[in-house]
């Protein structure tokens, strides 16, 4: 849409990210503030205004020529309502957003949870453009999902849908953080890599894994690289459920594409090497040979990217 402009939020724990952006994606100006969540919830909503407000500013863009607003949250939320119902690192509970910010600037507002928003983001100015049919999965802290599904997201019948994260893939398997056993976050998350290495090597200390103070998925990655047989055993392991995981997305959905972000992501071959071929083992031959895996393309942009995605695919 020629001289129309959006912005997108990045509601995040730590900070939120604002930008306005054309209708090809490209970004006029960006802003960021700390979050400060510990100031509640109507503190958290004045620094979303003020990050508005200082991008219309230095953008130089007419405020009618913006047409939208997108916001990219943590969940749970309830989209339909623009309610953020809860979530751990922010201070909402049942909360409002969207109203107080169409009020204040005159014009449509959507709110999405962040797995969807960076799905759409994807979709539209990342790896999954020109696809019709594609899944998005993030691993990281933990694993979440989205899926873009005939040109359209994809949220299910509570807005919840592809909470991937939470797919049992082991039914006597570790706690998760959910309460559930064997989730495919409890097995194959940053997370999950980390204290699975803590766990061999209180069983094997013969690893240079033993020379880190704290050990996370990368340190994991960074031994594992260097050939360490503990850093490289946790790794098979977790990155073979992983691709179950994505091996169930696959047979559910049989898109053209599933797009793989988040931290784990950056351990590049390694990662969609062992994917892969779990996946070829587990699928139907015509899928797995239809499907591309893929890493994100958005990187550090993702969050706001998608957040003007949502924009603009809401407004069209």
């Amino acid at each position: 849409m020629e001289d129309k402009y959006v912005i997108g939020i990045d509601l995040g724990g730590t900070k939120i990210s604002g930008a306005i952006a054309d209708f090809n994606g490209h970004i006029i100006s960006k802003y960021t503030l700390p979050t400060k969540a510990q100031e509640g919830e109507h503190a958290v909503l004045d620094r979303i205004i003020s990050v508005v407000e200082k991008i219309i500013e230095e953008s130089k863009v007419e405020k009618e020529k913006i047409i939208s607003i997108g916001i990219g949250s943590p969940g749970p939320l309830d989209p339909r309502e623009g309610k953020i119902i809860t979530t751990p690192n922010l201070p909402f509970k049942d909360f409002n957003i969207v109203k107080p910010l169409m009020d204040r600037f005159n014009m449509p507002v959507f709110l999405d949870n962040d797995a969807n928003v960076a799905a759409i983001g994807e979709y539209t100015f990342g790896a999954g453009k020109g696809t019709n049919n594609m899944v998005f999965i993030t691993v990281s802290t933990g694993i979440g999902g989205g899926a873009v599904l005939n040109g359209k997201i994809y949220r299910g019948n509570t807005y919840n849908a592809l909470e991937i994260g939470h797919m049992t893939l082991k039914k006597d398997g570790p706690l998760c953080n959910c309460g559930n056993y064997g989730c495919a976050e409890a097995l194959a998350s940053g997370t999950a890599i980390g204290k699975g290495a803590i766990r061999e090597l209180e069983r094997n200390s013969n690893s240079s894994l033993e020379n880190y103070e704290k050990i996370t998925s990368y340190e994991v990655f960074e031994e594992a690289k260097k050939g360490d047989k503990v850093a490289l055993n946790v790794l098979n392991r977790a990155l073979s459920y992983l691709g179950i995981c994505v091996a169930n997305v696959i047979t559910s959905f049989d898109p053209e594409m599933v797009i793989i972000g988040g931290g784990v992501s950056k351990g590049g071959h390694m990662v969609f090497e062992k994917v892969n071929e779990v996946v070829k083992e587990r699928c139907f031959e015509a899928m797995y040979n239809s499907v591309r895996i893929v890493p994100a393309a958005l990187g550090t942009d993702a969050g706001v990217k998608g957040a003007v995605a949502l924009a603009i695919m809401e407004s069209q």
